[in-house]
């Protein structure tokens, strides 16, 4: 019980880690405990479980994992940090909790993994689940397939991603277990459940007998709408809503919406892999195509339908693919082959989708063209193929083509036409087919249902039909309104059969993406109300034939529950669903009204009516309205009661406030009842009577507001207005057009007839009272807000005055956004309700562009003119131009149409004399405001030609040009122009002016776009030659201009495209893309919705003049100003700001509080770029300052507006610190969701920042840090690097911070410094940290010196800014400083430089006052003698930094050898270093100090430069270098011709060979590897490798560990790189390890490590899980063998006992490693007795005695196994079997055997084997008397007297000195003291002199003579002797505590605890340093001697004479010490 209570005092984290299971079990049911009491999710205590959770599930224990378990599911359930152990628990579970037999644990491991996903962390699981599922254990694979099945079922498919799932899926079906193969099937069975048929396409191929069984499980599954039953803890609102229903009686009909909500459409397509086909076709494709028989095109054509049949495509180039089959679709006479290549191209839709959208504008018309033919199945194919065709485009796009062909005289064509226009339509939705798109083609289908041709009529009826039925009637109805009844109804009927392929749920809301249908994204399950068709495709093919546009994965989103007969509710656009139809109501005679008014009113009410008493009409109208107040909707007889009330007095009621009450009725019953138009009608004339009178007008307008609301604004406006003007009253006029001001800012732009207004408001404008003219200015510009620039093209011609008033009102509108409509939206259909709404306010643009009235100018353009315009003589041309301005200015808006006047124009372009062409430019800028958008079709012939200009020498030309093409390019929208060649074309032409005005032109254009045409990347090898050119200006403008490019075409497509250029070129190119990658903006962002629909239109039609949601923003203004630039400028950020702000308005039903929905940081495209020009142009301050004013906040505030969330601004700049901290808080919780808006935002965020740092307030402080460490975390990892601006107007105020009183602010602020490196440069920070200490404050200084510090330290010395040397003269000045942290900073800084740089630091300092120079003298001494532990501690506290390349640049200066090799030595002493401090040799830790991270990143990138520098290496040419080494047989290669010369430098070579073996990058390893193998190979070359054996080795252990850590875990990798690398290191190594000479050279401390490191490497499950890695393992296991046989018997032993300790001692360590190492101790034991005589016992024996030491029995006796105690009994029981009682006689090295168990251990084992055997040889009794003399010590005075009495006489003095050394060395605590002390000084001496001489003799033999057979390094060095010097000294008696004050002899002796080994670091680090001088010392030394000779320990190769020089040495020591001694 005694150990109970031991461990029952353990705090409960200590139990859980303790070795006993029951003090685990404990530990775990405590835990348990504590983590369900826990409150705070925060609290400090969960974190202090955060390393433990992992070791709780995968407790060995069983019974102590159940309740591990149990406890790991709480902390998961309640911990906020317990996400962070996702990973590592999550495989626990997969590898150890699974595989349990027990159905509780696996239980719990899946509950588990469910919180996991609970608590946001599924991807993580899913991802170790997904590997378990590779686990070779059927346990675990049902398992893991069971959790992903429970997973999906209660979280459902939004959460659980099945894409991964669904691709392992068909493996599973194909495992050999049976129960793997159920598991699957229930899982596809569920999967089944969520997408439904979309799983077919990828199941298709399993085995047909599991996919029948599949299909009948899949019958069963109910069609009910599966639900998400468990929820994320961010879906905690969803899970209320579902409880609520659940308690409200399941799932009834619950959530008619949120059912959709739930189940993301899946899309089969996404689930498939796609086939790249374009290789395959076959090689004579193109000839044969064209051939002249057609059987050799149909043997193509099929071979293309062969390959299209593949369900998915890979994207590539198929433009001459389609070619050819659209050629054949035109041309080809063989009817059969036209129907072929039709499906080839249907096939080619189908499988591409939305990328052959593309090719589809080539191919319509030909299609469409070929509908003349008559036969069906061509007919049918050619269907098929516009069909699918039609869904990788929009409707919009083949709209020009489509209408072309309406007026085709063949009446087959029409027909086929017109049921393409209609199965499209049926595709589309109220957003996709707008007005712009109805109008055109509503025009031409009445002209085919006038057709002569009934099929032509009865296509045309339908395609009406399904206009009506996808629009609604709304919005057909004004293009048929020429229709005559009977066509009506037929339409009407049409219309009634039509099947959407949406069904009518998602009416107008399905598609909300751009307002394109994205048709290829198919709904795997067409909806309940999906055409006949589409349910029968979806099968095999199905999904992919008929494609409704729900993107896949993204539920349609709505609102309310889209009650409304799906189109019609989109289409009504704002009614709400019962109310589509309009409510129409005929007209009442009065008599019925008083009867109905009778029923619902008091009688008295009614007689009061009409009293004369004014009094008595008050109290009716009051009972009147307490009677409406109480109405139910459905009973309220609107008409009745409004015409009760115009009864007499009616509207002419003179007491106002009868009036007022009247007007408020007015209003009410249009709320509350079902209100008509013709209830309208009744009361609309008194309203605008009473609409200018000062008491009733306020009521009037409320009413009027009313009825707007119900018959909606359109109607209502345009009543009222004409009423208004058909009065005389100017009042009434003024009034009712404020009154529509404020209507339309309220209920929105959309439906409003702008012509008729437009005539009111000029009508408006010339009225002579100044009130009316002033009301229509105002509604003018309230009309501006919605419909843009056009808007003042229709008041041109108004006088000048008015028009600059008009002009001003405009001008306070520019950059304002049309407030969110208000009203009208609770009658929105959710369906359709904003989006119809912003579709119409979209098109309100295009439908003012459609008003003007345009001129057709054509006829005016005669051939004359243009034969003017091109005369030879100028003036004539002059005249020809002057006529075309005064056309264009008569005509003002002109039609397309103007005949030969581009050619004309264009060749005007060019003209010689300048002023002509000016005037041409200024003609086509007018040309392009005249025309419109319609001006896109002259983009090519003239709008190119004008670029052409912009590179004309004349500066006025060139603006002139620019200016010309930005109005074009406003009409047009920039896609035109960057599509096709010809704009890269011009920027071919080596032109300055052209290049640099053109790409100025792309820079301000690109930023703008959304998206561009994939032909801007043909531009980019011309932006290249640009970045080269010889005019500086071009380079500037192709610099600015390359983020643009990049933020369009990505940097992976730019990087590609600099593979064609030279290479110079292309590492400058480069740079320069690196560069700009740091400085891409982000794209615009596209609208939330389709709401903010002001950024980016939708499709190229939007691109009018300036409408204010044309691609180009901005450039609006430019038409009335000179200067486009600034129009741009001010334009483009003031409106884009205010557009994107418009996200952030809050809804308008919506209370205060929920207004926090929605980003916090909005983007504003370009916003960050903007405000860095107006700094620098200084518009505003400059962001610096002491302390902030007034006026910095002030301008920070303004700049937020813009791209910060209201509510945030306001609580970030409160006055209260609190807030600031709410703010605070609110920014870290959007950190990760909102990346790019914190990036674009990034300068104002760290600006606002450094406003908290002059806060007092501590709390806000730390909150800041917290912050900014998250921030900067992200940052790093988007790789995003700040700018210049936010460098400085950040860092210098976060230094401030570094001197901060309170430690743990100092501490966060070092760390933020820490992280920003990684994401601006060290060499920059380094200036502003310099800066800072220059600070008043003390701690500042010191701090940023430390700081300094370390970025040397970390960054090498290229950090130093301006220059290493002035950086360090301004260090050097604060030694003297008066403070003393600051001295020591400054010192230690420079000590830091100094261990990086060397000596040269004292060159750069310059002159130090002699004070200081001695201080830091005595500092760099002190810190050369601390011991090198040191380098962990500091990679301890200091983050890893990432390793600044430029860093190399310093390293190079070194010689390549001298310089790898010491990165070698700093490796090896981190690692072991590392190694000893963590005393694991687990490698799976995964924090490696910083400088062995470092040094492997340099080896990785010196790699390339050392190369270059060693040409030695390079010549070799080893053809087979590359071809992995075979194991266990390797190849032999012929040796390379380049070692023949070894001996001139080899040992340098060599050096530089094995440097490489070490390196990052695999080839150079690999390369190292077979040239050390060839040298092996040959016996005459193999012994240049003597003397490099311990360096080679330390090098490949690297290699070893680099793999394990590095590249196994590098995704990029190729692991057979991997396996050819393994092979190559085992290779080598067998081959060394065959030559036994250079085997022996392995000292103990580098076997050690080898061993480690290939144990680890049996022991990698990774490698296993290689194609190879068996192979590889095998091969490790065969190396391990001959390491064990042919190494120094003494030293591999020695080593493996010191690893077998260390990996016992490892509590990481794996119980497999030491098993291994054990085994390998049995072989070597098995090898003991052919060994037994080479083998120095006396260090193996010191080795056990440390062991023993460590883990005496008892310890050994609590391990898990009984396998080390066993282990170590074998081998000491062998080795005294097989030395006998001898192996008392090799204790020597031991300090005090009584520390440990081994003398008494041995002594019994002797005692034994005497016991058994009885009949003992001569030897063995004397051992056994031995033993039996020390037993009993009573004889010990009589022995000596013998040994004194043989000394003292003559003959035998010799003898007696022997016996007296043999004496002494048995018993050496026995006192020889008394019988000398009797004796004469004399005799002491020459008693003691003859013992030395024994001894040295003895010593000298028997050590040194066995051990000759195996010279090696450790026998004769220094260490030895001072072992055996403190042998001695233990001899003569002197004490050895006096040792300690010096150095210790040998970490062994003075810790005996370490490792042994560490004599060997020592020995390795000397070996080490040899390098740096091998090149020197290889010149003198004979390299002969070298191998005959071994090398000392610590001197550099010792010769024997330096050994003997060594033993003088220490015998005159020994002297001195006895002297001393006296």
């Amino acid at each position: 019980m005694g150990d109970d209570s031991e461990w029952m005092k353990l705090p409960i984290d200590q139990k859980c880690e303790h070795k006993l299971w029951k003090a685990r079990l404990n530990g775990y049911e405590e835990a348990l405990k504590l983590f369900q009491k826990i409150d705070d999710e925060k609290s400090p205590e969960w974190s202090k479980y955060l390393g433990l959770i992992k070791k709780f599930v995968t407790d060995s224990n069983a019974v102590a994992q159940l309740k591990g378990l149990e406890a790991a599911l709480a902390y998961v359930e309640n911990a906020h940090v317990a996400g962070k152990t996702t990973g590592e628990v999550a495989s626990g579970v997969v590898n150890k909790v699974f595989n349990q037999p027990k159905a509780r644990a696996k239980e719990l491991g899946l509950d588990i993994c469910l919180m996991y996903i609970e608590i946001e962390k599924g991807e993580a699981i899913q991802e170790e689940l997904l590997k378990g599922l590779d686990n070779k254990n059927p346990k675990i694979i049902v398992a893991c397939i069971e959790t992903l099945r429970k997973a999906l079922s209660e979280f459902g498919s939004k959460i659980i991603s099945l894409k991964p799932i669904i691709k392992v899926l068909p493996k599973l079906f194909e495992s050999r277990e049976k129960a793997v193969r159920d598991e699957a099937k229930l899982l596809a069975v569920e999967i089944y459940r969520w997408i439904r048929d979309a799983l077919r396409p990828p199941l298709q191929n399993i085995n047909s007998v599991q996919l029948k069984e599949l299909e009948e499980e899949w019958i069963k599954v109910s069609s009910a709408v599966p639900r998400q039953t468990r929820f994320l803890r961010s879906q905690q609102e969803l899970k209320a809503k579902f409880e609520q229903q659940q308690a409200v009686g399941g799932d009834a009909d619950g959530g008619g919406d949120d059912e959709e909500e739930t189940v993301p459409q899946v899309d089969a397509y996404e689930l498939l892999e796609a086939v790249e086909i374009l290789s395959k076709l076959p090689k004579d494709f193109y000839e044969k195509i064209e051939a002249k028989k057609w059987q050799e095109r149909k043997e193509a054509l099929e071979a293309v339908e062969l390959l299209v049949k593949n369900p998915k495509l890979e994207s590539g180039d198929y433009a001459d693919l389609v070619k050819v089959l659209k050629k054949v679709v035109g041309k080809d006479t063989n009817v059969m082959l036209v129907a072929l290549a039709a499906k080839c191209l249907a096939g080619l839709a189908t499988g591409l989708r939305k990328k052959f959208g593309q090719y589809a504008g080539h191919v319509v018309p030909t299609i469409l063209e070929k509908f003349k033919e008559k036969k069906p199945q061509v007919v049918q194919a050619l269907q098929e193929a516009i069909d699918a065709i039609f869904l990788t485009t929009t409707l919009q796009n083949l709209s020009e083509d489509i209408l072309a062909v309406m007026d085709n005289k063949n009446p087959t064509i029409k027909q086929q036409t017109s049921l393409f226009i209609a199965r499209s339509f049926r595709h589309c939705t109220p957003s996709t087919l707008p007005k712009s798109l109805l109008k055109p083609f509503c025009a031409a289908l009445l002209k085919h249902i006038n057709d002569s041709a009934p099929e032509v009529r009865d296509a045309g009826f339908e395609a009406l039909g399904t206009a009506l039925k996808v629009a609604g009637e709304k919005a057909v109805n004004p293009f048929l309104a020429d229709v005559d009844k009977l066509k009506l109804d037929r339409i009407k009927e049409c219309a009634e059969k039509v099947e959407l392929v949406y069904g009518k749920k998602t009416g107008g809301a399905a598609e909300k993406r751009e307002g394109k249908p994205v048709a290829g994204k198919t709904a795997a399950l067409p909806g309940p109300g999906a055409d006949k068709e589409t349910k029968d495709a979806a099968t095999k093919a199905g999904p992919l034939k008929k494609a409704s546009a729900v993107k896949s994965g993204v539920p349609p989103k709505k609102g309310k529950p889209a009650t409304a007969a799906g189109a019609g509710g989109a289409g009504a656009k704002g009614k709400k669903g019962p109310e589509t139809k309009e409510i129409f109501e005929s007209e009442l005679s009065m008599e019925v009204c008083e009867e109905k008014a009778a029923a619902v009113l008091p009688a008295s009410c009614i007689q009061q009516l009409d009293s004369g008493n004014w009094k008595e009409r008050l109290a009716c109208m009051e009972e009147f309205q307490k009677a409406v107040e109480l109405m139910e909707r459905s009973e309220m007889p609107c008409q009745a009661l409004v015409r009760m009330l115009a009864k007499k007095p009616g509207w002419k009621e003179t007491n106002f406030q009868v009036m007022q009450m009247k007007l408020h009725i007015v209003a009410l019953i249009a709320q509350k009842g079902n209100f008509s138009k013709t209830s309208a009608q009744v009361v609309l004339d008194g309203l605008v009577d009473k609409v200018g009178d000062v008491k009733c007008g306020s009521n009037a307008k409320e009413a009027m507001t009313a009825i707007a609301e119900a018959c909606q604004l359109p109607w209502t406006a345009e009543q009222v207005v004409a009423t208004a003007f058909s009065q005389k009253n100017p009042k009434n006029q003024s009034e009712t057009l404020n009154w529509l001001s404020n209507a339309i800012k309220e209920f929105g732009f959309s439906g409003l007839n702008v012509k008729a207004f437009i005539s009111n408001v000029k009508t408006a404008l010339a009225a002579t009272n100044p009130a009316v003219r002033t009301s229509a200015i105002t509604l003018l510009g309230v009309m501006y807000l919605y419909v843009g620039p056009p808007l003042r093209m229709f008041f041109e011609d108004e006088k000048p005055a008015l028009l600059s008033q008009i002009d001003a009102e405009f001008e306070k509108m520019q950059g304002q956004t049309a407030p969110t409509p208000t009203r009208g939206i609770s009658r929105h259909s959710a369906g359709g309700g904003d989006d119809g709404e912003e579709e119409e306010q979209e098109e309100v643009g295009n439908d003012v562009v459609d008003l003007l009235p345009r001129t057709d100018i054509g006829d005016k353009i005669t051939a004359e003119l243009v034969s003017k315009i091109g005369d030879k003589n100028w003036k004539i041309r002059k005249e020809g131009l002057d006529e075309v301005t005064s056309i264009l200015n008569e005509a003002k808006f002109i039609h397309p149409n103007i005949g030969e006047l581009p050619a004309a124009l264009k060749n005007r372009l060019n003209d010689s004399n300048k002023i002509l062409v000016q005037q041409t430019l200024s003609i086509l800028q007018q040309l392009a405001t005249a025309m419109g958008p319609n001006i896109k079709q002259h983009v090519k012939n003239l709008g190119i030609p004008v670029i052409t200009v912009l590179g004309d020498s004349k500066n006025n030309v060139r603006a002139a040009a620019l200016a010309t093409v930005n109005a074009w390019a406003e009409q047009t929208g920039m896609k035109e122009w960057l599509e096709g060649e010809d704009l890269s074309e011009e920027l071919k032409k080596e032109n300055p002016f052209l290049r640099q005005e053109l790409l100025g032109w792309l820079a301000e254009k690109l930023p703008t776009l959304r998206s561009v045409p994939s032909d801007l990347l043909l531009c980019v090898p011309h932006l290249y030659s640009c970045l080269e050119d010889r005019n500086g200006d071009v380079r500037k403008k192709a610099q600015d201009a390359l983020p643009f490019f990049m933020m369009h075409l990505g940097f992976e497509k730019m990087a590609k495209a600099t593979g064609k250029l030279k290479p110079t070129s292309k590492d400058q190119v480069l740079a320069m893309l690196e560069k700009a990658k740091a400085n891409m903006p982000a794209k615009p962002a596209p609208p939330a919705k389709s709401s903010s629909r002001v950024v980016g239109g939708t499709a190229p039609a939007k691109f009018q003049p300036g409408s204010a949601f044309a691609d180009d923003l901005g450039s609006n203004n430019v038409e009335s100003k000179p200067d486009p630039k600034k129009a741009k400028a001010g334009g483009l950020s003031s409106k884009t700001k205010g557009v994107q702000g418009k996200k952030v308005l809050s809804k308008p039903n919506l209370k205060e509080d929920d207004d926090k929905s929605g980003p916090i940081f909005i983007i504003v495209p370009n916003g960050k770029e903007q405000r860095m020009k107006e700094e620098k142009g200084l518009k505003v301050l400059k962001w610096n300052f002491t302390t902030p004013r007034d006026e910095y906040i002030e301008q920070l505030k303004t700049q937020m507006s813009t791209c910060v969330a209201k509510w945030l601004q306001d609580e970030m700049f409160h006055a209260d610190f609190q807030h600031h901290n709410k703010a605070l808080a609110v920014m870290i919780e959007h950190l990760e969701s909102e990346k790019d808006g914190v990036i674009s935002c990034l300068d104002l965020i760290l600006k606002w920042l450094t406003l908290r740092f002059f806060d007092t307030n501590t709390s806000v402080l730390m909150k800041t840090l917290e912050y900014l460490k998250l921030l900067f975390n992200m940052l790093s990892q988007e790789e995003y690097h700040l700018t210049e601006n936010e460098a400085s107007s950040f860092i210098p105020y976060l230094i401030l911070k570094v001197g901060e009183p309170k430690d743990v602010i100092r501490k966060d602020v070092r760390a933020i410094l820490n992280r920003m490196c990684l994401i601006y440069p060290a060499s920059k920070m380094f200036p502003f940290i310099m800066e800072g200490t220059k600070s008043k404050n003390s701690k500042q200084r010191a701090e940023c010196l430390e700081e300094l510090g370390c970025l040397v330290e970390s960054y090498g010395m290229n950090v130093c800014q301006p220059t290493p040397g002035k950086a360090l003269k301004e260090m050097a000045t604060h030694i003297g400083d008066r403070d003393n942290t600051v001295r020591n900073a400054a010192l230690n800084t420079i000590v830091t430089v100094y261990n990086v740089h060397g000596d040269q630091v004292f060159k750069l300092i310059g002159n130090l006052s002699e004070k200081d120079m001695s201080m830091l003298e005595e500092r760099i001494k002190r810190s050369a003698k601390r011991p090198s532990a040191a380098p962990v501690r500091q990679a301890e506290e200091k983050p890893q930094r990432a390793q600044n390349i430029s860093a190399n640049a310093g390293m190079m200066r070194k010689g390549p050898a001298e310089d790898m090799s010491s990165k070698l030595k700093i490796m090896y002493r981190t690692y072991r270093i590392q190694n000893r401090n963590m005393g694991s040799h687990s490698e799976t830790t995964h924090t490696v100090p910083r400088e062995f991270q470092l040094d492997l990143d340099e080896i990785e990138n010196d790699n390339g430069t050392v190369r270059c520098e060693m040409p030695a290496l390079v010549q070799h040419k080893l053809d087979d270098i590359f071809e992995p080494v075979l194991i266990p047989e390797p190849k032999i290669r012929a040796v390379s011709p380049h070692f023949d010369d070894m001996h001139s430098n080899t040992a340098s070579t060599i050096n530089f060979v094995i440097s490489q073996v070490a390196s990052g990058d695999i080839n150079t390893s690999i390369q190292a590897l077979t040239q050390i193998d060839e040298v092996l190979k040959q016996e005459d070359k193999a012994e240049a490798m003597s003397g490099h054996i311990d360096q080679f080795l330390i090098a490949t252990f690297m290699q070893l560990r680099l793999i394990y850590n590095t590249h196994m875990a590098d995704e990029k990798l190729d692991k057979d790189e991997i396996v050819r690398l393994y092979s190559c290191i085992i290779g080598s190594m067998i081959t060394l390890f065959q030559i036994e000479s250079l085997a022996r050279e392995a000292s103990t401390g580098v076997l050690k490590d080898l061993m480690h490191g290939l144990i680890t490497l049996m022991l990698d499950s990774r490698v296993e899980d290689l194609e190879e890695g068996e192979q590889v393992i095998r091969s490790v296991n065969l190396l391990v063998v001959k390491v064990l046989e042919k190494s120094d018997q003494t030293n591999i032993l020695s080593a493996l006992l010191v690893l077998l300790q260390d990996s016992l001692l490892a509590t990481a360590s794996s119980p497999k490693f030491s098993e291994l190492v054990m085994k390998c101790l049995w072989r070597m034991v098995r090898l003991l007795p052919e060994t037994i005589n080479s083998i120095n016992l006396d260090r193996i024996l010191l080795d056990i005695h440390i062991f023993m030491k460590v883990f005496p029995k008892e310890k050994l006796k609590q391990c898990k196994s009984d396998f080390p105690i066993r282990t170590l009994k074998t081998l000491l029981h062998t080795l005294c079997k097989l030395k006998g009682p001898k192996i008392l006689d090799h204790l020597t090295m031991i300090d005090n055997k009584n520390e440990s168990e081994l003398e008494a251990h041995l002594c019994r084992v002797m005692k034994h084997s005497m016991d058994q055997s009885g009949k003992a040889d001569k030897d063995t009794e004397k051992g056994a008397s031995r033993i039996e003399e020390k037993a009993s010590k009573a004889k010990v005075n009589d022995i000596l007297a013998e040994i004194f009495k043989k000394i003292g006489s003559k003959e035998n003095t010799k003898e007696g000195l022997a016996e007296l050394y043999e004496y002494k060395k048995k018993y050496s605590d026995a006192d020889i003291e008394p019988f000398l002390k009797n004796s004469s000084q004399f005799f002491q001496s020459y008693v003691e002199r003859g013992l030395r001489l024994i001894e040295t003799e003895r010593e000298g033999k028997g050590r040194i003579a066995p051990s000759t057979g195996n010279t090696n390094g450790e026998e004769v060095g220094p260490s030895v002797y001072l072992e055996r010097l403190k042998i001695l000294r233990q001899r003569c008696g002197l004490d050895n505590a006096k040792q300690e004050d010096r150095p210790p002899l040998t970490s062994l002796l003075s810790k005996p605890t370490l490792p042994t080994v560490a004599s060997s670091t020592d020995m390795l680090h000397s070996k080490l340093s040899q390098l740096r001088e091998s090149r020197e010392q290889y010149q003198h030394l004979d390299l002969d001697c070298n191998q005959t000779h071994s090398s000392g320990i610590g001197t550099t190769l010792a010769s024997p004479s330096s050994a003997a020089a060594n033993i003088d040495d220490l015998k005159k020591r020994l002297e001195r010490i006895k002297s001393s001694r006296k």
